[in-house]
Parts: C-alpha cells; structure tokens; sequence
C-alpha cells in the first residue's frame, strides 16, 4: 500500500507540493494565499483574551480557534504548525505576566510543552481532514481539542489553571451545565466543533453542512437553560461564614517572617519569642470572627489556607484552640494550616483541618497539588476526606487541588476550599471554581487569603462573594451565604471521563481511517 500520508507530509516540508492542501487554498493565486498570514495575528490576539486570566473575554474564545484553523489549513504543514506553538507560547506567556505568576525553570518549560501540546489539535486538522469525508474530518479538531485539554491535566502539574476552554464561559450558566455530563472537555468539543464548521462554511461548503453543528449547540444550550430553570437546586440552606483574619495582623506576621532569608526552614527553627506572637496574633483575630459568625448564626465557619501559619512544635496548640473554639461555638470549623518544619526539602505541609463542634477533629487533608516551581511541601496521598454532618457530606480539598477535575471527582454535597491568591490571580481562579460546582453537583465555599471568595451552588449560580483588597474595612473580611445542604449525583460522577477517552478514542481511530484512505479531493 502507498503511505500517501508520508508523501503529502515530505512535499510540504519541501515545498514541492500543496496537493494536500483544501481545494479553496489550492485553487487560489499565490497572491491570494498570502492574504492567510493576517489569521495568525488576529486569532493570537483573541487567544491572549482566553486564556483563564483576569483579561479574559468569552467570545475569544470561540473567535480564535476559527482563525488559527483557517491559518493552518492554508498553511504548509510544519510551518503552520510552528506559527501556532509559537501562537500558543505567546499566550502562555501573557498568561503568566497578566497572573503575576513569574517565570521560572518549571512555569517556562511547563509553557513550551502546553503550547506544543495545543498544537497537535490543529496539525491533526491539517494532515488528517483532506484524507476523510466531511462527517469524519468535522471531528477531528474538536476531538483533538477535547483530548488534549484532557491529557494536559493527566500528564502536567498545571490542571485546569491553563489550557482549558471550559473556565473562559464560567458566567454562561446555561453552556456550563454540559459540564455535568462530559466535565470540562465538553465545552472544548464544542468550541472546537464551532470552529471545524465556520471553516468548512469559509471553504466554501453549503450552509446545510452547519446544521449539525448548530443543532448541537442548540441542544446544549437549551438543555441547560431547561435545567436552570426547573430544577433549581432543592434543598434546606445552611449559614457558612468564611472569615479571612484583619489585613493588620497579617501584614505585621508576613513582616516577622520576611526577616528570615532561608525561610520557611529558618521560620521553624527561630526563638519562639522572634515569631510566636505575630502568629498568635493572627490566630486570635481569626477566633474573634469565628465566635462572631457563629453568634450571627453561622453553622459552618471556614478560614482560609494557611490562615494559622504555626512552627511544628506549636501545631498542636494552634489546633486545640481551634477545637475549643469549634466547641464553645458549636459550629463545624475548617481550618487551614501552614506548618513550618525544619525537615527538608519541604520544610513544612500545607493543611486543611475540619473539627465538629464538639471540638473532634474530623479529618485532616494535604494538599496534593503543591503549584509547580513555587509550593516545595510534599504532596498528600490526594483522597479527599468526606464526612457526614447534618448538613449533608462536607469534603474538604485546598486551593489549586480544584483545578484537578479527578481529584473534585467525590460524593459529596459541599465541598470547602480553603484557599491563598494575590491581587492580580484572585478573582480568575475562583471564577474557575464555578466549572468544579457544576461537573461535581456539590456546593463550592471558596475562601480565599487575598483574592476573592465566593459560595456556589451546583448549578454554577453565585451565591455570595467577597473581594479581600475592595476594601480596608475589617467587617468586609467575612462572607457569608446560605449553602444549600443537599447536591446531586451528576452523570459525570458516575462515568467520569468517559467522554474524553471517547474524543481520544475517536482521533486515534480517524487517525488510521486517514493514513490507509488515499485523499479524494472530490470528498471536499
């Protein structure tokens, strides 16, 4: 058999050919195909705006797509496919500068191999596409598009925080839902499947050939507004309050411990006069306002990560005042801990502690997902601990564990995240939470040191939120909302990523349907 593939891909590394180009680039001048080259600007413009930072603007990203791929399809292979890795590092790069992340060896080479990753989507397009009939080739992209979101939070520490199309529509509640079937891949099929459609229309197909797509989306969305709108979440509510201690404290511990160069090791190992009372202080500020939510009526108080940050050999009296307080206060407290260690190279864990009220620790959580190249704890085994209260089954993960759809994967009717931004992240990442609401079924209480916090319900709907740096006002430090006690079992709880093997499975097999089919222009 003659690997027609093989010869297509050497013609366009030489230039000798383009007979494996659409028929609308091939029968277009020399003069005409150089009109392609404004795409690549353009569509890399609209892709820094969908990226899942603070910039972020819905509508890019289902624009970009459709002109990368309208680039790549009029391009030679591998020079069109490293116009778009170098398209997609850009992007990454604005990510990490328009975050405040800063680079370092971890966060440069983790954004040259996602960008490379995101361009396999489009180089599989390009090859695969011209070698199979309109139905097939329609799913190439979105599959490729969906399969790699996928395995970018398999084989990368980086999760959801980058590459993912889903966090972007996190305000368009109605599309959101599809997440509770598919997970988030879902959501990049059908920006991908857009994308795949417009371009065939753009070659020149008839409108006829957009009506699949088009009943797609349109099935989606109005599955997803009918969801919304009769089947509200039902349920009793309860009174959480999460509570962030007063920004005098905290700026006066984080001057105590800047003074320590080879913190966190040199933090553990100082006098405990140099340090213990600026940690206490903190501490005490954050029992104040838990003994004041409860007398409000709060039954479920949460503190942010690292809330009490406690050298090891006073950990466990920082935890017994929490348990006297859960106890005195009768409420169920979730509390996050920063321990300093003298034991290298972590020098320390990262926890979350949920004590009932009578003061019994309920379980204790590590976090599993230290963020790469900044965080050096050493990560927890990753179960998340469930348990059962009056008010429903609470599960409790940390921060930047959200953005790992495998690990939110969990029976569980509220789910508790204590969490620790900055200024320029904060509200970008617990927008991100909404998409890990709705694909779990659960309530979201996302408390957060120094970004936003914000309570959803299982539909992805805002229940309450508040941004630490809008004011410098101490009462403004504290959410409060009323959680609705009961979740629901999703289909994505129970099939988990099936659709992503699914789009994996499906762009392996179009794959081997391309390689041994010869192309027929006439398919086009």
């Amino acid at each position: 058999m003659t690997n027609d593939l093989t010869n297509d891909l050497t013609n366009d590394m030489t230039g000798t050919a383009v007979q494996n180009l659409p028929p609308s680039a091939t029968a277009r001048p020399a003069r005409s195909r150089r009109r392609i080259w404004p795409l690549l600007p353009l569509g890399t413009l609209a892709m820094l705006f969908a990226v899942g930072g603070r910039w972020d603007i819905a509508v890019a990203a289902w624009v970009f797509p459709v002109l990368l791929l309208r680039f790549t399809r009029l391009s030679r292979v591998w020079p069109g496919a490293l116009w778009i890795w170098a398209a997609h590092c850009a992007a990454a790069v604005f990510w990490v500068q328009e975050s405040a992340i800063g680079f370092n060896a971890v966060v440069s080479a983790g954004a040259l191999a996602l960008a490379a990753l995101q361009t396999l989507p489009f180089l599989a397009d390009r090859l695969l596409t011209p070698r199979l009939r309109p139905v097939p080739a329609s799913l190439v992209f979105p599959a490729g598009v969906a399969a790699v979101e996928f395995l970018i939070t398999v084989v990368s520490p980086f999760g959801t925080a980058y590459g993912s199309l889903a966090v972007t529509q996190h305000a368009d509640l109605p599309l959101l839902q599809v997440v509770a079937v598919t997970g988030p891949w879902g959501v990049g099929f059908l920006v991908g499947h857009a994308a795949s459609t417009v371009n065939r229309l753009w070659e020149g197909a008839s409108w006829r050939s957009a009506r699949a797509c088009t009943a797609v989306l349109l099935s989606v969305l109005l599955a997803g507004g009918a969801r919304l709108a009769f089947f509200p979440p039902q349920s009793t509510t309860v009174r959480i309050a999460g509570v962030t201690a007063d920004r005098t404290v905290t700026d006066a511990l984080d001057a105590t411990l800047a003074r320590f160069a080879d913190r966190p090791g040199g933090v553990a190992a100082a006098p405990a006069t140099a340090v213990r009372p600026a940690m206490t202080a903190v501490e005490d500020d954050l029992l104040a306002a838990t003994r004041r939510e409860a007398a409000a009526g709060a039954k479920i108080v949460i503190w942010p990560e690292e809330a009490v940050r406690t050298r090891e050999a006073d950990e466990a009296a920082a935890i017994a005042a929490a348990r006297r307080q859960a106890r005195s206060s009768g409420v169920y407290l979730e509390i996050g801990v920063r321990v300093y260690s003298t034991t290298a190279p972590a020098f320390g864990r990262d926890e979350a502690i949920l004590v009932d009220p009578r003061g019994t620790v309920l379980g204790t959580y590590q976090k599993a997902h230290p963020i790469p190249g900044s965080e050096k704890y050493t990560p927890g085994d990753g179960h998340v601990p469930v348990v059962r209260t009056p008010y429903g089954r609470i599960a409790s993960v940390i921060c930047y564990d959200a953005d790992f759809p495998a690990l939110m994967r969990v029976r569980a009717d509220m789910m508790l995240v204590p969490s620790h931004d900055w200024r320029q992240y904060g509200r970008a990442h617990t927008d991100k939470a909404a998409v890990s609401a709705v694909e779990g079924g659960h309530a979201l209480i996302r408390q957060d040191a120094e970004g936003v916090s914000a309570a959803y319900d299982a539909e992805g709907h805002v229940l309450a939120a508040s941004d630490y740096f809008a004011t410098d006002r101490r009462d403004r430090q504290t959410m409060v909302a009323y959680v609705p006690v009961r979740g629901v079992t999703t289909v994505y709880d129970r099939i988990g990523d099936t659709f992503a093997w699914l789009c994996l499975t499906t762009l392996a097999a179009l794959t081997v349907t391309a390689a041994v089919r010869p192309r027929r222009p006439a398919d086009r």
